[in-house]
Parts: C-alpha cells; structure tokens; sequence
C-alpha cells in the first residue's frame, strides 16, 4: 500500500481532476436561473427538465484529443459508455443519443464508428441525427444523450447529506487496454444482459429511495469522483482508502485514478448501504461502506493510520460548481 500522502498527490495532480477546474467559468455565464422547468442542472451528471410527469434527463460528453489519436476505436465506445452511465447516476434509463463527429482521417472515422456501433449494440441505446464536419482538421468525436426518470427516483449528486455513509459499488473484473493505463475496461467483454443489468441497478436505488446522491465514478478517479459530490454538496467526509473494492495485483495509486467501466458512489442513510450493496452484487458489482459523510467540507483519506486532507473546500475547487438550494 503506498503512504496516504502520495496517494493524496497523486489525486490531486492528475489531469483527470485538474482540468475540471474551469468548468465553473463557463456554467457561471450560462446560468439557469430564471427558468422554471429546470430542475438540476449545474453540478450534476445530467440535467433533469420537468415535463410535467416525470422528469426529461439530457446529458453530453466530448472525448480527449488523445484518446482519439490513442484509440479510436475506444473513443467511440466511450463516447457512447459515459453518456450512458450519467444517465444511470441520476437514476434514469436512457432514450436515444445524437453525435456530432468531426473528420480528418477516414481510418480513425471507421474505426470511431465501429466503437459506437458496438456501444450502441452493447447498451442498446440509438443514436438518432446528429452533425458531421466532413472537412475538419482534426477528429473528434462528440455525443449528447436524453433518459427519462420518475420524480421521484432522480438521483442527484449535490444532496449528500451528513451523516450518509459513502458506498461504492465497482466491477472489479475488466482489464487495462494496453495503450490506456488509467481505463479500466469492464464492459467489454461482459454479456450484453449484465452491462444493461448493471445500469439498471442504478435506477432501481432511485425507485426505491435507497440514495440521498450518487455520481458515477468517470475522469477524476473513484474518491476524486466522491470530491465532486461533496463540492457540489457543500459536505466533507472521510474515506479509508483500504475499504474501497479493487481486483487483486493492481496498483493502489493507479487504481484510485482509473476511469470505472462501471462504478458508482452512493451517499445514503447507513440502514441503506447494504441493500445498495446487495443490488450490485447480483449484477456482478463489489460494494462496500467506505466512509461517511461529514459538515467538514474536507475530503479525508485515510488507510487506518496515517489521515491527509485530499480537498478543503472552504478554500480549494475541483469543478467550483457552487452548492444549490434543494427542493
């Protein structure tokens, strides 16, 4: 296990966490107030629009320029992976996609597409229009996602609450691809049945209350994911890094910064946390309580003897996306 305050540095300094830093200067000249039907927005893993009996969910995601130039085959299945599983951390189920693609290179285009047309066929999820810059000068791909979720079912990750206890719940049997070493592939190889299984878990934890938030585990790593959610929550807490489900042999430190093929952070009421469990250990998902939440604003690590403070936020960011009033 390495010491507590390198795996402190090593979360604080990965790109994955430092280049969410600016999105608050954009959502700050884009703000929603003023618009009634909105109902989450800013902070969260979708926006929720209230269309009178349940509420629309949109969401979108661009894929990194180097995982594109890395891997395209996997930036179109990403790009189809993570606009899926938003949709799923706000308790929804997902409805259809658009994609905007931008092109230079034919054999990097085949190749994206042949990622989104397995994603599409794994989630069984279509995409329906979209855009195409046949002339580009570079590649890109882009997608936007709409789902839909019962009013009172949405999940949130800006309503942690002190007192939850944190749960993650992560498949830990998937695989590193060899030129991504912070991806942690899991979908793959799965049948199609478990990977729509496992994203369902999540809307079945909005069904039945279990959850005051849940945030799906993406770029900034599983803990630096739980960051996010207690920014946008105005809460702290602390976490033991031990307790937090891994595969055997894997490097703590890289672990704690891999992108989850599928992974979520829970923040619920303790007498919840293994029912959140037991719903993901039938689709194939590990769980455990791994802290609490806390009034602190303070995100603690800890691995049972040394503690280091990860992110103060009375006077630190990750997205700077600020706490909202909750209905």
């Amino acid at each position: 296990m390495a010491p507590i305050s390198e795996i402190a540095e090593a979360i604080r300094a990965y790109p994955g966490v430092t280049r969410k830093h600016t999105i608050h200067k954009i959502v700050d000249l884009l703000p929603t107030t003023g618009f009634p039907q909105v109902v989450a927005a800013e902070g969260e893993d979708a926006a929720a629009i209230d269309v009178g009996d349940q509420y629309i969910l949109f969401a979108a995601d661009g894929i990194m320029e180097s995982l594109v130039r890395t891997a395209p085959y996997y930036a179109g299945y990403f790009a189809v992976l993570v606009n899926v599983n938003d949709i799923a951390a706000m308790g929804g189920r997902p409805l259809g996609m658009v994609d905007v693609m931008s092109i230079v290179q034919a054999d990097v285009c085949k190749e994206m597409i042949r990622g989104m047309k397995e994603g599409i066929r794994k989630f069984g999820v279509p995409i329906v229009g979209g855009h195409v810059h046949p002339d580009c000068h570079y590649n890109a791909i882009d997608i936007s996602i709409v789902g839909k979720v019962a009013k009172d079912a949405l999940l949130r990750s800006s309503t942690a609450e002190p007192g939850d206890d944190i749960v993650f719940v992560i498949d830990t049997d998937g695989f590193y691809p060899e030129m991504l070493p912070y991806a942690f592939v899991t979908t793959v190889q799965k049948s199609d049945e478990l990977v729509r299984a496992q994203m369902e878990a999540a809307a079945v934890v909005g069904e039945r209350h279990l959850a005051h938030a849940c945030k799906d585990m993406s770029n900034p790593g599983s803990i630096g994911t739980l960051g996010m959610m207690l920014e946008s929550s105005g809460a702290g807490a602390l976490v033991d890094v031990t307790r937090i489900p891994a595969p055997k042999d894997v490097d703590p430190v890289r672990w704690h910064l891999s992108y989850q093929g599928c992974g979520f952070c829970f923040a619920c009421p303790p007498e919840n946390s293994q029912e959140i469990i037991d719903i993901f250990a039938e689709v194939s998902c590990e769980g455990a309580v791994v802290g609490r939440v806390d009034d602190s604003k303070q995100l603690k690590i800890t691995d049972g003897k040394d503690t280091a403070v990860l992110f103060d936020f009375n006077k630190e960011i990750i997205t700077g996306c600020r706490p909202k009033e909750h209905e």
